[in-house]
């Protein structure tokens, strides 16, 4: 059979019944778009924890308090409330371990925050002109604390774009005004540039003032929250986390490594972890929706499986006049990938529509991957092949003598 020949049979034979044709698509067409529509929230949603990781920092260690005992204790321990960290902790990394770039220690606390009737419940950051550099952050009106303003105690305070919207309104300029911190008066010195976030990450949601101020007049304690250290380049980071171990077991009076009462954690350790759970998150979400391509693959065979009922006499006459047992099979066989194909392109569409649809109602990353999309295509050939072999290898095996006399 030629190729002309083959795809003429197959547009008449796929369009000669157009309502039960698109029927058996749709199987096809919910299951490419479902898994197309998931994996890109799955990967969007990687590409924003990603995002938000290395967004903090380059080259970012952070040393933060609390026991470690085993899996959870992280939790247990209550590692936000621990004080195991002090700023003496934080010189002495500083003057200690190498290959360092900067260190900002910070003591880190939600208050609730007032100015001129308005309130909002932020987190409060005490830290040092170095966070700057470590943490990625830039001022947009005003300027930074310096580092007088650290050692005389002074009550200044830089907010983020959100706390600024939340106390003085949308687009207002807060440098110079004055807000109040556990009942104590700060002046607002500037405002840094929006990041982005949600929820505990949201780098907008802040304010930052000098370390002392906060442990002398907020923590009324010299302990820190996080000790952030950023590495001068990535090849360095591996070293420098084990001699942070190294110093702090020291100067904490630790033998065993397993009973450290702090963690250090490396940012590149924390991007893995998180791709991988997302990773899994994406997998499971992609299965979920897979299990719709198996329903519609049964449906293109219990298809072709009426489709050669129907059309015994057809293919008894065609092996009568010269046909082989392999033009039959390939010409049912080209019918249910063709089918496949169109509802794979279909769905294709379908899972891109549902992902600009997720993105610009629910405001969750998607990504829509060429890999999805070339996944997508080949799951449905390969639906077409496997379940288009069995409805096509059985009429091929027709016999013409019988197949002519079936009414």
């Amino acid at each position: 059979m030629k190729i002309n020949d083959l795809f003429q049979e197959t547009f008449a034979a796929v369009t000669a019944n157009k309502v039960r044709s698109g029927l058996t698509m749709l199987g096809i067409v919910i299951g490419i778009g479902s898994v197309i529509a998931m994996v890109s929230i799955g990967q969007g949603a990687q590409n924003s924890v990603q995002s938000s990781i290395q967004s903090i920092g380059s080259n970012l260690i952070l040393v933060t308090p609390g026991v470690q005992k085993g899996p959870g204790a992280n939790i247990s321990a209550g590692r936000g409330s621990a004080t195991n960290l002090t700023q003496l902790d934080a010189d002495a990394i500083k003057s200690t371990v190498t290959g360092i770039k900067a260190i900002a220690p910070e003591q880190s606390r939600r208050y609730q925050v007032t100015a001129k009737g308005t309130n909002t419940n932020t987190q409060v950051t005490g830290t040092t002109p170095d966070y700057l550099e470590v943490r990625n952050v830039q001022v947009d009106q005003g300027a930074f604390f310096a580092t007088s303003q650290l050692q005389s105690l002074a009550k200044v305070a830089v907010i983020g774009p959100t706390t600024r919207d939340d106390l003085f309104g949308v687009d207002a300029n807060p440098v110079g005004q004055t807000i109040r911190i556990n009942n104590l008066e700060f002046k607002v010195i500037g405002m840094t540039v929006a990041k982005g976030g949600s929820g505990f990450s949201n780098a907008d949601d802040a304010i930052y003032i000098p370390l002392q101020t906060a442990q002398r007049f907020l923590a009324g304690s010299d302990s820190v929250s996080t000790i952030s250290v950023e590495a001068q380049d990535a090849n360095s980071m591996a070293d420098i986390q084990q001699q942070i171990t190294d110093l702090l077991l020291q100067r904490h009076k630790i033998s065993d490594p397993a009973a450290a009462d702090f963690s250090v954690l490396n940012q590149a350790d924390i991007v893995a972890t998180a791709s991988s759970v997302t990773g899994i998150f994406t997998m499971l979400l992609a299965s979920i929706a897979g299990i719709s391509l198996l329903v519609g693959g049964i449906g293109i065979m219990n298809m072709m499986l009426t489709t050669v009922t129907e059309r015994t006499r057809e293919i008894g006459l065609r092996k009568a006049i010269g046909a082989q047992k392999k033009d039959i099979s390939l010409q049912f066989l080209a019918e249910a990938v063709v089918l496949t194909f169109l509802g794979g392109v279909l769905g294709v569409l379908l899972g891109w529509l549902i992902s600009l649809a997720v993105s610009h109602f629910a405001s969750i990353a998607t990504k829509v991957s060429l890999g999805s999309v070339l996944l997508a295509f080949g799951v449905s050939a390969g639906i077409g092949i496997v379940f288009g072999y069995y409805p096509a290898s059985r009429a091929a095996g027709l016999n013409p003598i019988e197949a002519l006399r079936y009414e």
